[in-house]
């Protein structure tokens, strides 16, 4: 069995991640570090496990094979600076700390970028990983089949808008009910960190992309999922971008292509991601769904240990969206 700690477990993505430990056939969770709520039963903050489990939060660090970062940005890297943890130990940060190559190491840790649809032989063969984005990812699997066929040629427009989960547990002017209900808003624009793990995936696959990403974030009210929708110019037929997001995408664990409209509640409360390609005149249209705190967050970071530890990628996952 795979003993895994989990840092920072009382936060959105640490709730998902300790429950898909507690159903992950070859996984046991050692501990669950949160200085706040010390001695305290999980289910007193993740009251949807209630009745699955006993565990209780700790203080203490115990050893582990897999250990889960699950901290805001920054605190990852403040952290690691301050415990030590073995060479053995395999870490998956979720925050942003390791995601840019110009801050992918620490020490002796080297991060590798976790996207498993683009860096599925490095993952498997990592000791640390850097987890996506949920935006970034949403969007590089919009985007990367037209990267790797280096048709990103001119400029890219990028809308997306994300639940309110995506902005963490503690609340904020933008997140509480009262404000988020009943509203929508553009923030970020043109600017969002995303773009920069974004921008690195494309290049690694098109190293003569120069063009600009226009993205613009949008603040949905709703608790969880992204869609994303971006349009760049092709110069091929919408049978052959079809052809080529499906071939792309043939051995992917959790990735479906359509050429059929989508909606949220297709993956919300799974790991799928559905992406779907349209041609409309001499510009693709190309939509992704996925749910932001699974397939952008604790899902992806689960596939990511899977295959770090040479399960099979899907080991654990396999979630039914409620589409009710």
């Amino acid at each position: 069995m795979i003993k895994a700690g989990i840092i920072g477990a009382a936060g959105y993505t640490a709730g998902e991640l300790i429950r898909i430990l507690i159903n992950h056939p070859d996984t046991e969770i050692a501990y669950l570090y949160s200085n706040s709520q010390s001695g305290q039963a999980i289910t007193s903050i993740h009251d949807d496990l209630l009745g699955q489990t006993p565990l209780k939060f700790t203080d203490e660090i115990k050893e582990a094979d897999v250990v889960f970062l699950c901290q805001g940005h920054g605190k990852s890297k403040e952290f690691l600076d301050n415990h030590t943890f073995s060479d053995s130990t395999k870490i998956i940060d979720l925050s942003q700390d390791f995601r840019h190559q110009a801050q992918s190491q620490l020490g002796n840790r080297q991060f590798v970028y976790g996207l498993p649809e683009l860096n599925r032989s490095k993952i498997i063969n990592a000791q640390n990983i850097a987890n996506p984005g949920c935006f970034a990812t949403a969007i590089q699997l919009a985007l990367l089949p037209l990267a790797q066929a280096g048709l990103l040629q001119q400029e890219v427009h990028v809308n997306a808008i994300t639940g309110s989960t995506g902005a963490g547990q503690a609340p904020g002017g933008t997140t509480h009910f009262s404000w988020r209900n009943n509203n929508i808003s553009i923030y970020k624009a043109f600017e969002h960190q995303h773009l920069i793990e974004i921008t690195e995936s494309i290049t690694s696959l098109q190293a003569d992309f120069d063009q600009d990403i226009n993205f613009i974030p949008v603040r949905g009210n709703f608790s969880r999922g992204i869609l994303a929708s971006a349009y760049t110019h092709f110069d091929g037929t919408a049978e052959e971008a079809l052809k080529l997001y499906q071939e792309f995408y043939a051995d992917a664990a959790f990735i479906t292509v359509t050429d059929s409209s989508i909606h949220l509640k297709q993956v919300v409360n799974t790991n799928n991601a559905i992406v779907s390609v349209e041609k409309h005149k001499n510009k693709i249209l190309v939509t992704s769904i996925i749910d932001n705190l699974l397939k952008g967050a604790s899902g992806q970071a689960v596939e990511n240990m899977n295959l770090m530890f040479g399960l099979d990628q899907s080991t654990g996952l396999r979630l039914k969206a409620n589409l009710f």
